[in-house]
């Protein structure tokens, strides 16, 4: 890679926030010009989104994972907040939320299942530790797609069969996590032992934030369409989205304290608990049936809320767990 390239992508990691906004701006004006477009670009999605997990997962490596295994109070910390506090925030949201039984499968699709990308890069810019959520990644991938079946049907009852098919769920674990993991894996064993590899590594690492642009841009753009016909009822579960980030916030904070985490620790529980894993479980929405497409913007919708709120994080996380002073550049 050129060293003007390299240049070009240190600016964008600087300002990586600025620039997943401009993504996210970019992809609703596309969708709003280009409408017939958005068929197509749902075709990329999975691809794109593919590619940016295999880069997420080459910054973890193998070692990493295993040890992260021996960091017991973080990641029993971290599974603590997502899969048992954050179900029963939902629960108590769930009942308020509309009636439309799509509405509802979108939320409870995005809210139940933890962040693995930005979570990452976000917590890093508020003083959490990066390396320990790397680390805790493919744990967290594998929780959730074990566990999000069972809390659907915990909400939702017997009704789920006749709405939700396993195969999209199987396909999307194969096709995003194993696949992409194993590849990564793959290529840190490459450059372990060659120069080639090394290279191939390194050039992919750098891509992460270009990658996870393009991915926001074609996820929005492939989903603004689809408003036309739901405006109101997506509008209608931006305040749970919302208020979904206050409490986890707090809550977060608190399981923190219980673990008696060390700072860095601390602020990355409280963001791992807050963000959601909207651009993975999106093809699980885009794969229900025709009459429940809503619950694909609702997914997406969640995206817009928390980008914003991810920023409101970085300046006020380190104010509610505080400690060293850090340096924020959004």
């Amino acid at each position: 890679m050129s060293q003007e390239s390299q240049g070009l992508v240190g600016r964008m990691e600087h300002h990586q926030v600025a620039v997943y906004l401009g993504a996210m701006a970019g992809g609703a004006a596309l969708g709003w010009a280009l409408p017939a477009a958005g068929p197509g670009l749902e075709q990329v999605i999975n691809p794109v989104l593919g590619a940016l997990l295999y880069v997420t997962f080459l910054q973890v490596p193998a070692t990493e994972l295993v040890r992260s295994l021996r960091d017991g109070r973080f990641l029993s910390a971290t599974m603590a907040v997502n899969f048992a506090v954050v179900p029963l925030v939902v629960g108590a949201m769930f009942a308020f939320l509309p009636d439309d039984q799509a509405v509802r499968l979108g939320v409870l699709l995005v809210l139940l299942c933890p962040c693995v990308d930005y979570v990452i890069v976000f917590s890093g810019l508020a003083g959490g530790s990066s390396r320990r959520l790397l680390a805790a990644t493919p744990l967290l991938l594998i929780a959730q797609m074990l566990l999000l079946p069972l809390f659907l049907f915990l909400f939702m009852g017997s009704d789920l069969a006749d709405i939700v098919e396993v195969g999209p769920f199987l396909e999307a674990f194969l096709f995003l996590i194993v696949i992409p993991l194993a590849l990564a894996w793959a290529t840190q064993a490459w450059a372990a032992h060659k120069p080639e590899g090394k290279t191939v590594s390194s050039a992919a690492t750098m891509a992460m934030v270009p990658l996870m642009a393009a991915t926001l841009l074609v996820v929005v753009a492939s989903q603004i369409p689809k408003l036309d016909d739901s405006l109101t009822d997506v509008v209608a579960v931006v305040p749970f989205y919302a208020l979904f980030l206050v409490v986890m916030a707090f809550a977060g904070g608190a399981v923190a304290r219980v673990f008696r985490l060390d700072t860095p620790a601390s602020r990355a529980v409280v963001f791992t608990g807050a963000t959601r894993n909207s651009l993975v479980v999106l093809p699980l929405a885009l794969a229900l049936p025709e009459g429940l497409a809503i619950a694909a913007v609702v997914v997406v919708t969640q995206t817009l809320v928390e980008v914003l709120g991810m920023v409101a994080y970085v300046h006020l996380i380190p104010l509610l767990v505080p400690g060293e002073k850090t340096s924020v550049s959004v």
